[in-house]
């Protein structure tokens, strides 16, 4: 799964990563929780790439209960173009997630788990392959949200858990993004487990575990090793 992630990396860069049309109004994050606004990158109608907020979630456009959202947070790869909740955001309404790191937690004993964060070896930003959805919610105010995609894990996560979230190519974004791209034959191929010699893999201290805590402080190291965590291994 996916229930937890980064986005450290500064606005001006995401503008050339991502292409994106306007420079977003975002301050690095470094524990993003379910239910929170989180940035999603959309394709506009003339081709541009837009930047913008949905809550973490996704709630069905034909939902009665926006609460629903909170148990949206993640879609799996293998049943998202036929599952009510997904599949018609599956055909239409696609979008990328902007992330540069997200934590798991490996059950280490009956009541205890000890969080690990992954990230790029060489430190860069990447995406998720996301959904969203617009709710209107019965006259009630609109809300726009969002769904990561999740596919098995990789030979390097899968001891910690056995999902991860889809990272796509950076080749595929434009597929992912384009409406003209609707069938399980063309895009099923793009949510697949990223190669795990890209990835590393790092345990930390047990800061991350309270979704309110935020900062550098939610990367420390496990153990009394502060300072920074080594990318490399």
């Amino acid at each position: 799964m996916c229930g937890r992630f980064t986005l450290r990396t500064p606005a001006a860069e995401l503008v050339e990563f991502l292409r994106l049309s306007d420079m977003p109004d975002w301050q690095p994050r470094y524990n993003i929780a379910p239910t929170q606004p989180i940035p999603v990158v959309r394709r506009s109608e003339p081709g541009a790439n837009v930047l913008s907020l949905m809550q973490w979630g996704l709630i069905p456009s034909w939902s009665k209960d926006a609460r629903i959202g909170s148990r949206m947070i993640n879609a799996r790869a293998e049943t998202v173009s036929i599952k009510p909740s997904f599949r018609s955001a599956f055909k239409r309404r696609r979008c990328l997630i902007p992330a540069d790191g997200f934590y798991e937690w490996q059950k280490t004993g009956a009541k205890t788990k000890q969080p690990f964060f992954m990230a790029r070896k060489d430190g860069e930003p990447f995406a998720f392959a996301g959904l969203w959805e617009r709710w209107d919610g019965g006259g009630e105010s609109a809300i726009e949200s969002c769904t990561i995609i999740t596919t098995e894990a990789n030979q390097l996560l899968k001891e910690i858990h056995h999902r991860m979230p889809v990272i796509l190519a950076e080749e595929a974004y434009d597929v992912w993004l384009d409406p003209r791209h609707s069938t399980v034959e063309e895009l099923g191929p793009l949510l697949a487990p990223s190669p795990a010699e890209d990835l590393c893999c790092v345990p930390i201290a047990t800061t991350v575990n309270n979704p309110r805590n935020e900062g550098p402080k939610c990367l420390e190291p496990a153990g009394n090793n502060p300072g920074e965590l080594n990318f490399s291994e």
